[in-house]
């Protein structure tokens, strides 16, 4: 009789661990709800695109893609040509929050209150785009160490692998100059971006642009794991496997469509909404 009662306890323990374990993931599995209140004297759409620049990031320090202080990641004010967000310089990728962020106009005026200035060379590439290139409504810049790579071959970025064949369609270079201080070099980097979307900025980094936060940094990912294929294929020590021409241009072509205005990778929608979700769980705290 006392074996029996062990054993119907022993079984009410285990069913009871199950409703707990299941409660908990169930717990663990709801997404935390991001703050959707603007702050005082700052309409809902620019509160919206500070959340996600913002979120953009801290995804980056989440990539390790960050250069401590140094690169930035930037977008146009909604329904402003001449104003935009960017980060200010001394707070880390991994703290950022929405409200953090400094308005600037075009000049490099800050238009926002913040204890932090803006790094003047970060003005100087952003600047340009978001003034010359009506499209171009969100902005990153990186120093990653498998871009900066490829950026300081002479070939760039080489028709190697998939992700480097769908994305060579959109990339573009641009020569060093010189740490980017120089308004004079806006004309050149506007002129060499052209009708592109990704640009290797030669000996210096990498840098993409979108019509949103989420195309730019969906841009940005597939630069930088083509770079970082490139790299790690080369240093391996066999020989690379060349492609043909035929199927060099057609892959191109097939990463033209499919991530073309209308194409199932149009707009990093999908990917950028997964990542929203990823970044509530892992690390909120940004949209304030």
């Amino acid at each position: 009789m006392c074996g029996l009662i062990r054993r119907r306890n022993h079984r009410t323990e285990i069913h009871d661990m199950k409703k707990r374990i299941t409660s908990t993931r169930k717990k663990n599995a709801a997404p935390r709800k991001r703050s959707t209140r603007a702050n005082r004297g700052i309409d809902a759409a620019e509160w919206q695109a500070r959340v996600e620049l913002a979120a953009a990031y801290r995804l980056t320090a989440l990539m390790g893609w960050t250069d401590m202080l140094g690169t930035h990641i930037s977008c146009r004010v909604p329904g402003r040509h001449d104003q935009f967000l960017i980060n200010p310089y001394g707070l880390l990728f991994e703290e950022m929050t929405a409200s953090d962020l400094i308005k600037c106009d075009v000049d490099g005026r800050k238009l926002s209150d913040s204890p932090y200035e803006v790094n003047s060379a970060g003005f100087t590439i952003h600047s340009a785009v978001h003034m010359n290139c009506p499209g171009a409504d969100a902005v990153m810049h990186c120093h990653t160490q498998y871009g900066v790579a490829v950026a300081s071959q002479k070939q760039g970025l080489l028709p190697l692998t998939q992700m480097s064949l769908t994305a060579l369609s959109q990339v573009r270079y641009h020569d060093f100059e010189g740490v980017a201080e120089d308004h004079n070099e806006r004309e050149r980097l506007v002129r060499d971006l052209g009708d592109g979307s990704m640009l290797i900025l030669r000996n210096h980094g990498t840098l993409t642009v979108g019509r949103s936060v989420g195309e730019m940094f969906a841009r940005m990912y597939r630069l930088e794991r083509a770079c970082k294929m490139q790299i790690t294929a080369m240093t391996g020590g066999a020989e690379l496997n060349h492609l043909p021409g035929e199927i060099v241009k057609h892959t191109i072509d097939q990463g033209n469509f499919i991530y073309g205005e209308n194409g199932r990778g149009a707009g990093g929608r999908l990917m950028w909404s997964a990542l929203m979700r990823k970044l509530d769980r892992e690390c909120p705290g940004y949209a304030s």
